[in-house]
């Protein structure tokens, strides 16, 4: 079945994702946790902590089924109770507050034949922004997305800018990346097959971005302010999980497994009472650019 060849690749995902990463790092392992769901199927939580570069990581893979509550099925605008949904989840928290934090998730949705669909993508929150950095990860973006359809880089990347923007700050989340959902044959003109190819040519870019984006940081120096300013970047994070991504609120309404879902938080956040950087300082650049629309290809 097609589902099953998604569960088997989605687990080949994880299980390269986590072996890159444990070498980029090179200090601990991933622990691992199985779990199933109480409804139908369960997933694979792995979370690192500790590192050299990493100091809280998840690399998260589920594959779940069963009844969607009436709020989903609204909200999806579908009629039909029975649903499967598999997917790949990562959130990285870095110690340095110069190495980026980074989310990806990959996932297939379905309920029959005719409705179902892929969705992911993989954004970047830098503590502080690094121009170089900014276009190195479009960059390799767009060449993973130029291999199935020039027109989806600029696509992507808009919805994106659109979707990891916190309305109550008035800015994005970080500098975006790609963001897709409910891809099918109806709206792109790929078969299927084409689609699930597109859906791992995202998963597996992340080791090549990220692992280089860690090898340019992780020996950077960095003062008690710095990491103060990571610390209130990481709160910025936690506002848009919390309040705004559909990924959370999912997992909360299908009954998912909660240490999976909230483990993109961050282990150490701050808030400061209308912080505002110094004028003309590296943090007062980095907000500059969190708005929508940079093309950073």
């Amino acid at each position: 079945m097609f589902k099953d060849r998604v569960v088997a690749a989605y687990q080949k995902i994880q299980d390269d994702i986590c072996q890159g990463l444990a070498l980029a790092d090179g200090k601990g392992r991933f622990e691992e946790e199985i779990w199933t769901r109480e409804g139908g199927g369960g997933g694979r939580t792995r979370i690192f902590q500790h590192g050299n570069v990493i100091e809280k990581g998840g690399v998260n893979f589920s594959a779940v089924h069963g009844k969607l509550p009436e709020a989903v099925k609204k909200a999806f605008k579908v009629e039909s109770d029975d649903f499967f949904a598999a997917g790949v989840s990562i959130v990285i928290h870095p110690s340095n507050p110069f190495v980026p934090i980074i989310h990806m998730n990959i996932r297939y949705f379905e309920m029959d034949e005719q409705t179902r669909w892929f969705g992911g993508g993989i954004d970047l929150s830098p503590h502080y922004i690094i121009d170089t950095d900014a276009r190195f990860f479009h960059h390799l973006l767009k060449q993973t997305c130029d291999e199935f359809d020039s027109s989806f880089y600029p696509k992507f990347k808009k919805q994106a800018d659109d979707y990891f923007y916190i309305k109550h700050r008035e800015e994005t989340r970080g500098i975006g990346g790609i963001f897709y959902d409910r891809l099918q044959p109806s709206n792109t003109g790929f078969d299927w097959e084409q689609l699930f190819s597109f859906s791992l040519g995202v998963g597996n870019t992340f080791i090549p971005v990220y692992t280089e984006l860690i090898d340019r940081n992780r020996d950077t120096e960095f003062t008690e302010a710095e990491q103060e300013w990571q610390y209130l970047r990481r709160s910025r994070y936690v506002e848009f999980n919390l309040v705004y991504d559909s990924g959370t609120k999912f997992g909360l309404e299908t009954n998912g497994r909660i240490e999976s879902i909230l483990m993109s938080l961050p282990p150490t956040v701050k808030w400061a009472y209308n912080h505002k950087p110094s004028e003309n300082s590296p943090e007062a650049e980095t907000l500059s650019k969190l708005i929508k629309g940079i093309d950073w290809a």
